[in-house]
């Protein structure tokens, strides 16, 4: 009989690490947006040097929440404080599984008194969904599920477009849209302005590490709203910036997009994989890399591994509190950033013209993560793991290869350490991966963020330096 749940995906395969070690997902796909408009080097720059336009709109769910106990709903299953969170303003949302496992993230809109739009990855919106239908609120709610990531040329429909405009000559961009002069409100909060005759909700965002907006509407509207933006940013050296370039520019602002969501184990989260379809991201999802234990609790991480310690507020009940009470933030791994070798990055891109030995598991231009959910081992110069390097690539910017990982708490900025690229054996099953051999790579312990423009001029929070 058919799977029906991914419990019962669980059960059958026996050993939760090797089932998603082998899944055939493959990578992770941004879809529908071109690749690349000019080229992802070029891309990369804008958003340092110029501007760039960042197409938001197929990779992330929409889950609409609204009701009166919408708020309670979200106060009751994120580790964020409610107390504060009038409408027009938006925040990163976190929750953790029962045990104090982070779920995952996204950015959460407070766009009328008892309307919420939760926006991101799918393991938060499934999340929010569960609790929705089956924890008695007062709540209606809707999924808008994300593009295919191969639509084979069939239409797409999204409710929303979503943009943002980023980069050192944004405002000057939006300023021309908008006629005029436009107040910098303080960042995550919300306004309303009008593009090409369209009326657009606003957030003050910060991607880039200098003032910017995010903005959404009707898709209906997406290509006159695109078109409006490019030509108005034509003369401030505007760039549209494709799927290839988009998911890099974590590497230099810090954030890390998918850790693997902490639900596999636990009897208080059964009821929440027997509702979840053997369909499922969960259940598809591709665990890649060089870490490899055979209890999935291992790949689980705590707020603070990700830099999201300073979102933990005990001042209100929340699923995974008693854990997370537990835990000593001093002891706990921290976020950083970690700078390759150019000479073993080399090594790695030159092993593929090795025609007589397997060459190392490829690295991709510029993001190099090959699952969905990206672990590799940290070792120091004893070989004693250190930590997980979870997100992959290269900038343009910086030209050289980084990753952001979380490490020791006394592993400090500066020391050299070793990230083993490769899965061991030969490697696993994943449709991305061929026979290949592992290499230590050095690399240095460096800030996160990485730019220095993002360390010093972004809103704290994730991206706040290590400390």
């Amino acid at each position: 009989m058919a799977s029906r749940n991914l419990q019962d995906v669980l059960d059958e395969a026996g050993n939760t690490v090797d089932l998603l070690r082998n899944s055939q997902l493959g990578t992770y796909i941004y879809p529908v947006v071109p690749a690349e408009f000019t080229n992802w080097r070029r891309e990369q720059k804008a958003w340092r040097e110029t501007a760039v336009l960042y197409d938001q709109s197929h990779h992330m769910v929409n889950f609409f929440l609204s009701g009166p106990d919408a708020l309670r709903l979200l106060s009751e299953t994120g580790i964020n404080s409610f107390a504060d969170f009038p409408v027009d303003t938006a925040k990163q949302f976190v929750p953790v599984a029962s045990h104090g496992g982070v779920i995952g993230d996204g950015i959460l809109f407070h766009e009328a008194e008892q309307d919420f739009v939760f926006v991101g990855r799918a393991p938060v919106a499934n999340w929010l969904q569960f609790h929705a239908e089956t924890g008695g609120y007062d709540v209606e709610f809707r999924y808008d599920d994300r593009s295919p990531s191969r639509p084979y040329g069939a239409a797409v429909d999204r409710q929303y477009y979503r943009f943002q405009i980023q980069g050192p000559n944004a405002w000057q961009v939006i300023e021309k849209l908008a006629g005029g002069p436009v107040e910098k409100v303080k960042f995550f909060r919300m306004g309303h302005t009008t593009i090409a005759g369209q009326q657009v909700r606003t957030l003050r965002h910060g991607m880039a590490g200098a003032p910017g907006l995010e903005i959404w509407g009707p898709y209906a509207a997406h290509g006159a709203v695109r078109e409006a933006i490019l030509t108005a940013g034509a003369e401030f050296g505007i760039e549209p910036c494709g799927s290839r370039a988009y998911s890099s520019n974590t590497l230099e602002s810090g954030w890390i997009p998918s850790p693997l969501p902490a639900i596999y184990t636990g009897e208080a989260e059964r009821a929440y994989r027997e509702w979840l379809p053997a369909t499922s991201y969960e259940a598809a999802n591709a665990l890649a890399g060089s870490f490899v234990s055979e209890n999935i609790e291992d790949y689980y991480l705590n707020p603070w591994e990700l830099g999201y310690g300073s979102f933990v507020k005990f001042d209100h009940d929340f699923i995974g509190r008693d854990a997370l009470q537990q835990i000593d933030p001093g002891t706990q791994r921290k976020k950083v950033t970690l700078a390759w070798n150019d000479e073993d990055l080399a090594s790695i891109w030159a092993s593929f013209l090795d025609r007589d030995r397997p060459g190392y598991q490829f690295f991709d231009l510029p993001n190099a993560n090959y699952g969905s959910s990206n672990y590799d081992a940290v070792v120091d110069a004893d070989g004693t793991n250190v930590g997980l390097s979870l997100f992959t690539g290269v900038t343009a910017n910086e030209r050289r290869g980084l990753s952001l990982a979380t490490v020791a708490p006394d592993v400090e900025i500066g020391t050299e350490v070793r990230v083993v690229w490769g899965e061991p054996d030969g490697g696993s099953g994943k449709a991305t991966v061929e026979p290949h051999e592992q290499i230590s790579v050095r690399a240095v312990v460096s800030p996160t963020p990485y730019s220095v423009t993002a360390r010093t001029e972004y809103q704290g929070g994730w991206r706040t330096a290590a400390r």
